[in-house]
């Protein structure tokens, strides 16, 4: 899949799979992308149950499209899940936590399903050049609570956020070279934080990240209104969009030189306006 064909992820809101009468209110938050969780928010003795719950509500919502956080590739539930996505069309893609190989994810994708690659340990860092080159990766996203425990970080300090932004630089680096949709940004953990949350989801967006994975619906506005450009940034492109109908190569616009570089800097803001 070419960049141009993927779809902006501003807003990736989960909801537990145990929990079915919230799927239809969190479609109707308005996010770019509703999880189903199979894994964490689910508790060992409802796994079946989550699975059960996800086919009676496509059944009754057979147009709907879901992303599913199966449970790990070492999960006793792995193939289960599996199985579920590739044998329900409403499953538009799988989210595989604790990515760590390129088999891994092959074996997600072998049926076609897309699939992003949640980075949460040391290893999968190690094997990003191989995650992101596999078949059918459509982005990657990384889970900072399982890693910081898998690096031994001490977590909400100064000192976890400068390593979590080396991960951030080799997802982005990675995503790049892979051509692949922009990262997307771990989870906010604060839920009653919306000035946190604007700084955290603000700092992504300025590290070239396409949107971020939500855990509270109240979450969902503020990072779709973060990650989409603002009226004056569209006003900025679409000025030097005309002006460059009329000029060729590189010009001066509002005492700035436009070239090349800058130009597709505000093709790639227009492209991003609904």
């Amino acid at each position: 899949m070419k960049k141009s064909e993927m779809t902006s992820v501003k807003s990736a809101l989960f909801v537990p799979g145990s929990r079915p009468e919230r799927f239809s209110k969190a479609i109707a938050t308005g996010a770019d992308r509703i999880i189903v969780d199979f894994e964490d928010a689910v508790e060992e003795g409802l796994k079946r149950q989550a699975r059960h719950n996800l086919q009676a509500w496509l059944e009754i919502h057979p147009t709907a499209r879901l992303l599913v956080r199966i449970n790990a590739f070492d999960h006793p539930e792995f193939c289960a899940d599996l199985n579920f996505c590739n044998a329900h069309p409403g499953v538009d893609a799988v989210i595989l936590p604790k990515a760590e190989s390129r088999d891994q994810v092959e074996q997600v994708t072998a049926h076609g399903k897309r699939v992003w690659p949640l980075i949460e340990s040391a290893r999968g860092i190690e094997a990003l050049t191989e995650i992101a080159q596999a078949t059918n990766v459509e982005r990657l996203t990384f889970g900072a609570l399982d890693m910081g425990l898998d690096l031994g970080l001490r977590s909400g300090t100064a000192a976890a956020t400068r390593i979590f932004d080396q991960v951030r630089y080799q997802l982005l680096l990675h995503s790049t070279l892979a051509s692949l949709a922009r990262p997307v940004e771990t989870v906010y953990p604060i839920i009653d934080d919306p000035q946190g949350l604007e700084v955290f989801a603000g700092s992504a967006l300025q590290m070239g990240f396409g949107g971020m994975l939500c855990i509270h619906p109240n979450q969902v506005s503020v990072a779709n209104r973060i990650f989409s450009p603002t009226d004056d940034e569209i006003a900025w492109a679409r000025k030097v969009s005309a002006a460059a109908q009329e000029n060729g190569g590189a010009f001066r616009l509002d005492g700035r030189m436009i070239d090349a570089p800058v130009l597709a800097q505000a093709r790639r803001l227009l492209n991003a306006v609904p």
